[in-house]
């Protein structure tokens, strides 16, 4: 049994409150279900920009009216100090999701993605330390490695931003290291590398590459490659993600505690490879697919050219294991995908 396992079975018999913000969103609303089927108590808070309450009515489907019950909604922004006092007030752990992520998105609106970003990160902590949380746990990106070469990534070795989001993300880390000097307030930060799975949005400018190509190949339309194709990223299914967030807020060594980790496989996929690895499956369903090209166009402004994570302070500190990497990733999330996409 792993650590991870074990954890969860404990707290099959103990009772938290949760606050999960982003709550409708496609990580949120993985962590929702996750904590509602572990018998937990949670408060969601999302103002939906991002979010979609279809996701919700999915977890409802899922963990059924008894663990739903179980669940209660505050609906507003993270940039509303008060709102996110409200939803801390009498809550255990919080687990903060929500931002606006997307790299062409904050190089297009650089003062949105602040509000967003650092002004609701910051109201987001000052409630919770105010509320005498347990313990504040936040999602970082791999973002903030920007320039750096050297590979693969290690937590305390970082570059220059290539972009507004990863100045928001690492400004985000930078509060949290002032908060636990300053009051003693415990937090940790999981730096997220490319985390894809079911809830994850397929549509709009800033969609994620999975769901958008996998997408694309259903409906017949051209999948577009920034770059050459060899640009790799360290792909991490999203229940890896749930794993080390419930990991983080219930770690009892002062050792894992105000720290910030990777948290990926530790695997690199180039975009030629990825391509292949949706294309092959998808194509025993859609013979379309089966002599299907992706289109090359030119780099991306603000990505990097490559990304993959050391994970061994995660798994040393936090027993974080993954339990999915890329391939059974795309298998489990797979069906979701493509009826996703059908229900349309």
């Amino acid at each position: 049994m792993t650590g991870y396992q074990a954890l969860t079975e404990r707290l099959k018999g103990q009772r938290h409150t949760w606050l999960v913000t982003g709550v409708a969103g496609f990580i949120g609303s993985n962590l929702l279900e996750t904590l509602l089927r572990l018998g937990q108590a949670v408060v969601g808070l999302d103002n939906f920009s991002t979010g979609h309450r279809h996701n919700l009515d999915q977890v409802r489907e899922l963990v059924g009216p008894r663990q739903w019950d179980n669940f209660r909604l505050v609906e507003g922004d993270i940039a509303d100090l008060d709102r996110c006092r409200e939803a801390t007030a009498g809550v255990d752990y919080v687990l903060h999701q929500a931002a606006l992520g997307s790299v062409p998105r904050s190089i297009e609106d650089p003062l949105l993605t602040n509000q967003s970003n650092i002004t609701g990160f910051l109201n987001t902590l000052l409630a919770a330390r105010d509320a005498g949380v347990r313990r504040f746990v936040y999602a970082a990106s791999s973002s903030t490695y920007g320039d750096h070469p050297g590979l693969p990534k290690m937590e305390d070795v970082i570059g220059k931003p290539l972009s507004p989001y990863a100045v928001t993300k690492y400004v985000n880390e930078l509060y949290s290291e002032v908060f636990a000097r300053c009051y003693g307030f415990k937090s940790v930060g999981l730096r997220y590398f490319n985390i894809f799975g079911p809830r994850q949005d397929p549509e709009g400018a800033y969609a994620a590459v999975i769901p958008k190509w996998i997408a694309a190949m259903v409906k017949n339309q051209p999948v577009y490659v920034n770059g050459d194709g060899e640009t790799s990223r360290d792909f991490c299914y999203v229940d890896n993600a749930v794993q080390a967030n419930l990991l983080a807020a219930t770690a009892e060594s002062p050792d894992a505690v105000d720290q910030v980790y990777n948290i990926a496989v530790g695997e690199r996929t180039t975009l030629n490879q990825l391509f292949e690895a949706i294309r092959a499956p998808l194509a025993k369903q859609f013979p379309h697919l089966q002599d299907a090209c992706p289109v090359y166009r030119d780099f991306r402004a603000g990505d990097v050219r490559h990304s993959l994570a050391d994970i061994s302070k995660a798994r040393t500190l936090l027993g974080y294991r993954p339990s999915h990497r890329i391939a059974e990733g795309l298998e489990a999330a797979m069906d979701w995908y493509v009826e996703d996409l059908a229900a349309r």
